[in-house]
Order: C-alpha cells, then structure tokens, then sequence
C-alpha cells in the first residue's frame, strides 16, 4: 500500500532519532536483558518501515498540534512514541524520523526541546 498519490517514501533517521534508538536498547539492555531490547528493536522496526508506504495515517502530536503545528506526525509502538515529518524535496518523497521516545517522559519539554529549539 502506497499513499493517495501511489508514491513509496524513502524513510531516513535524524542523528537525535538515531541516538534515541540506541538509547532504548542501551536502557533495556542495562536494566533487563539485551535479548528484550533487541526483542523491542524487532517490534519497533516494522511500525516505523511502514511509514514509507502510508505515513498519512499518523496523527498529529497533541502538544504540537496545541501550537498550531501540523507539520509532524507520530505513530506509536506502546510506550513508545515516533515523531516524524514528510518532505517533498525535488528528488522524491521522503519521511524523517525525528524523535523516539517513551511516551511516559514529560513529552512537551522534550518537543519543544528537540523540534522547536527551546
């Protein structure tokens, strides 16, 4: 499945999203085992490749959107909370991840910190 325009979005990863990923493992691998934490990168995986067949389908972050943004989207793998953005540069479409986290961290400050700069 493709989006309304039939196009495939290659999905790229920021250096913050990248150093998110190795986070979450790091973090399980340290308080658990590193077979659940792989366990976790095998499950989060196929929600984010999905993205670059339909990535439409995630909403809007609520604290985002509260600002007027709509410029980002999120889907999820419970706890787990992936913020993301569509592009349309000249050489194709484009879904950049931006932001994994646990959705139980005080997400506003964490947004605001990563997207917005503050």
């Amino acid at each position: 499945m493709s989006d309304a325009t039939g196009q495939t979005f290659e999905v790229l990863f920021t250096a913050g999203a990248e150093r998110d990923l190795a986070a979450i493992h790091n973090y399980i691998a340290g308080h658990d085992c590193i077979a659940n934490a792989d366990r976790l990168l095998d499950q989060l995986t196929p929600v984010i490749d999905s993205l670059a067949h339909f990535p439409e389908r995630g909403s809007y972050p609520p604290e985002l959107l509260a600002l007027g943004m709509r410029e980002f989207r999120q889907t999820s793998f419970k706890p787990y909370r992936v913020i993301y953005r569509e592009t349309y540069p000249a050489s194709g479409t484009q879904v950049f991840i931006h932001l994994i986290a646990d959705s139980r961290r005080d997400m506003q400050a964490l947004l605001a910190r990563r997207l917005l700069g503050a």
